[in-house]
């Protein structure tokens, strides 16, 4: 079973920094996706952004520029390196994954991080 675990949320000023991490454990044979979403009270869950197969990149339009998610292979873990937050960050931030395990193509979320944003 693949599990996920996120850690480096917090609160903070707008214009300042926060790093998210996200360890995946498990047998994981190979991970075809990974990355960050977020949802904000009353609102949809939406993406953030993803690193496919390794070496695509996506990032929603709202944080280009902003933010920047890289990949650390041999650890399974994936970051989200968020810059010039504003207040429309505010959001619990989900990590992602998809991958091949002894169960054949898996889903799995993490449990969120809450990220906050004052003005």
């Amino acid at each position: 079973q693949v599990q996920l675990v996120e850690s480096g949320g917090g609160l903070v000023q707008a214009g300042g920094s926060l790093r998210l991490s996200c360890a995946a454990s498990g047998i994981i044979f190979s991970i075809n996706a990974m990355g960050w979403y977020r949802q904000a009270p009353g609102e949809q869950r939406e993406l953030v952004a993803t690193i496919i197969s390794g070496t695509s990149i996506n990032y929603a339009d709202s944080v280009k520029g902003r933010f920047t998610i890289s990949r650390d292979n041999a650890k399974n873990t994936v970051y989200l390196q968020m810059n010039s937050l504003k207040p429309e960050d505010t959001a619990v931030y989900y990590c992602n994954i998809n991958a091949q395990s002894t169960r054949g193509r898996t889903v799995a979320w993490g449990q969120g991080t809450q990220v906050t944003v004052s003005s």
